[in-house]
C-alpha cells in the first residue's frame, strides 16, 4: 500500500486540495525540471540534435507501459485532447447513415469533434444520457449505452470513467459488440489513465487521448495520444517536419518526403520536443508508474472508505462501488439542499472540489489524507 505522499508537493497546510480532476498539484520535482529547463534555454549551445527526441520518446515509453501496449511507436505527443480526438474523426471512414454513440454530459473535446464529422458525412450523434439517481445508476447507464450500439454504429467515442461523476463504463463489452461490425472505439483516458488501472490489451480501444496535466501530473497544454494499426496509413490534421519521415536527419530536412514517420508518430503535433514540458511531463510520468496506478486507486479507496456511508447518511447520493471510480467521484444533493450555501461554506473552510452539472466532483490523490475527506464531511 501507497503511504501518504504529501511531502514530495508544495500544497498549503490549511484546508483541503480535493480536486486533482481540476488540475493536479505539480510535483517539487517536476517544478525543479521546469526551472532547469527554463535555463538551458538560455544557453542554446547545448541543446543538441538528440535532445529534440530523448525526452519525447522516454515519454512514449512511459505512457506506452501505463496504458498496457509493449509498443511505444503507438504512441505520439499532442497539445490536447481535442487534436488527439481531431486526428480520431479525420482518420475514420463515415458515410451517410453511419451512427457515432456518445456519452452525454461529457467533457466538449469529445463532442465537438465527432458533430462536426456527423454533419460533414450525413452521419448522425447518438446521446446516451444517464439514468435517474437511484440504486443501480451506473449499472442502468451502461445498459443504454450497449443498447445504443447497432449495425449502424460505425464509432463509440465515450471516457472510461465520467469526468462530473466518476462512472465507470464497461470498455470491454462496448469493444465485444463493436467487434460485430468492425466499430471504432475512441478512448478520452484523461479523467482514468495515471489513477485508475487500464489495460489496453484487454480494453483494445483504437485510440486513447490523455491530457497530461490531470492524473499524469504534468504541465498544462501537453498530452499523449495511442492510435492503433488502423491509423497506420492515415493522413494527421497537421503537415510538420517532424512527423515526416527521416526528420531526426537535419542535414536532410530539404530532401522533402511525401512519407509520413510510421504509425502514431505521424500524428504528433509540431515542436513536440518543447525543452521545458516534455522534460516536465516525463519527470511527471516516472513518478505515476513509481505510485503504479493500481496502488494510487487503492490509497484512494481506503482515504474515502468511512467517508462513503457517512455521506449517504446525510442525504447525499453517491453512485455504487460497482460502477464509480475512488479517486474521482460526484455526490448529489438531497432535495432540501440548496447548491449555493454549501459552496459558500467549502470556500470558507478551504475546501477545494469542482462542481459538475449538478455534481459536486471530489477527486483526492494521495497528497490527501482521511483527515481531508474528514473536514469535507464537516463541512458538507
Amino acid at each position: 500500500m501507497l503511504t501518504e505522499q504529501a511531502y514530495l508537493f508544495d500544497l498549503p497546510e490549511y484546508g483541503a486540495y480535493l480536486n486533482a480532476a481540476y488540475m493536479s498539484p505539480q510535483l517539487r520535482a517536476v517544478t525543479e525540471v521546469g526551472i532547469q529547463a527554463l535555463n538551458r534555454k538560455s544557453r542554446p549551445q547545448e541543446i543538441t540534435v538528440d535532445d529534440f527526441f530523448t525526452d519525447r520518446q522516454r515519454v512514449k515509453q512511459i505512457f506506452a507501459e501505463l496504458i498496457g501496449t509493449d509498443d511505444p511507436e503507438r504512441v505520439c505527443i499532442i497539445p490536447s485532447v481535442s487534436y488527439g480526438m481531431a486526428n480520431a474523426a479525420a482518420n475514420i471512414p463515415l458515410t451517410a447513415g453511419d451512427e457515432i454513440v456518445l456519452i452525454e454530459e461529457q467533457f466538449p473535446s469529445n463532442v465537438y469533434t465527432w458533430k462536426k464529422v456527423a454533419k460533414q458525412n450525413g452521419a448522425k450523434c447518438t446521446m446516451v444520457g444517464p439514468p435517474p439517481l437511484e440504486a443501480g445508476r451506473g449499472q442502468f447507464w451502461n445498459e443504454r449505452l450497449l443498447e445504443a450500439i447497432s449495425k449502424d454504429t460505425r464509432v463509440v467515442a465515450l471516457p472510461h470513467i465520467h469526468w462530473a461523476d466518476g462512472t465507470r463504463y464497461d470498455l470491454e463489452a462496448v469493444r465485444e459488440k463493436l467487434d460485430e461490425q468492425e466499430g471504432y472505439l475512441v478512448l478520452d483516458g484523461t479523467q482514468s489513465i495515471g489513477a485508475y488501472p487500464f489495460d489496453n490489451q484487454i480494453m483494445k480501444a483504437d485510440v486513447v487521448i490523455c491530457a497530461g496535466y490531470k492524473w499524469l501530473m504534468g504541465p498544462y497544454s501537453i498530452g499523449v495520444a495511442y492510435y492503433n494499426e488502423r491509423f497506420d496509413s492515415g493522413i494527421p490534421i497537421e503537415d510538420n517536419w517532424m512527423n515526416r519521415l527521416h526528420s531526426e536527419n537535419f542535414a536532410g530536412l530539404t530532401q522533402y518526403q511525401e512519407a509520413y514517420q510510421p504509425k502514431a508518430a505521424r500524428y504528433t503535433v509540431g515542436e513536440s520536443s518543447n525543452f521545458v514540458l516534455m522534460p516536465m511531463l516525463a519527470a511527471a510520468l516516472e513518478q505515476v508508474l513509481e505510485w503504479d496506478p493500481g496502488r494510487i486507486q487503492s490509497y484512494c479507496e481506503a482515504l474515502i472508505k468511512d467517508f462513503k456511508p457517512a455521506i449517504r447518511d446525510k442525504g447525499y447520493f453517491l453512485e455504487d462501488d460497482a460502477w464509480r471510480a475512488s479517486h474521482l467521484f460526484g455526490i448529489y444533493l438531497g432535495p432540501e439542499m440548496q447548491m449555493e450555501d454549501l459552496k459558500k461554506r467549502l470556500q470558507q473552510a478551504g475546501v477545494f472540489v469542482s462542481y459538475r452539472g449538478e455534481a459536486i466532483r471530489i477527486s483526492p490523490h494521495v497528497y490527501n489524507t482521511k483527515a481531508d475527506l474528514e473536514f469535507l464531511l464537516n463541512s458538507l
